[in-house]
């Protein structure tokens, strides 16, 4: 399923349930499953309006029992805030695993619904982003903006 945002297309995909498995930037690359999820295209508009700042959806992506983790509590960074790639590792139990974390972040199927976007490096800079740094402080920018509505 294509959806249009500010920030370019995102496409979704789903499974037989209608779980979100992979969300991502960019145009349809032909491996979506044609399922769709009113939902997921009526939340990304709230999120894209301002009128959401947490999602209420079925996520079922497929990873390690570690990217899990850390994509479980990649949700738990409040809306409009950031944290390092360190104090992640911390957060999931594995200090010093930054670079794991920072691996596990970069493999993430779920934008926007798993931030990734919001784990910066421990010295504040945007460091990588699966879709470039520029959608990643347009994203950042965004989210402050929208945080004390």
């Amino acid at each position: 399923m294509r959806i249009e945002t500010p920030f370019g297309p995102i496409q979704a995909s789903t499974n037989h349930e209608g779980a979100l498995t992979e969300l991502k930037f960019g145009a349809a690359d032909g491996n979506g499953d044609g399922l769709s999820n009113p939902a997921i295209a009526r939340q990304l508009n709230e999120f894209f309006t301002g009128r959401r700042k947490v999602f209420e959806l079925p996520l079922a992506a497929a990873g390690t029992d570690f990217q899990k983790r850390v994509w479980t509590e990649l949700m738990r960074i409040p809306y409009g805030q950031t944290i390092s790639y360190a104090e992640l590792a911390k957060r999931v139990g594995s200090d010093g695993a930054a670079r794991a974390v920072g691996r596990a972040n970069a493999t993430n199927p779920i934008a926007i619904v798993v931030p990734c976007h919001r784990v910066i490096g421990a010295d504040g800079s945007l460091t990588g982003y699966a879709y470039g740094v520029e959608l990643k402080r347009s994203l950042l920018d965004f989210e402050r903006g929208q945080a004390h509505l």
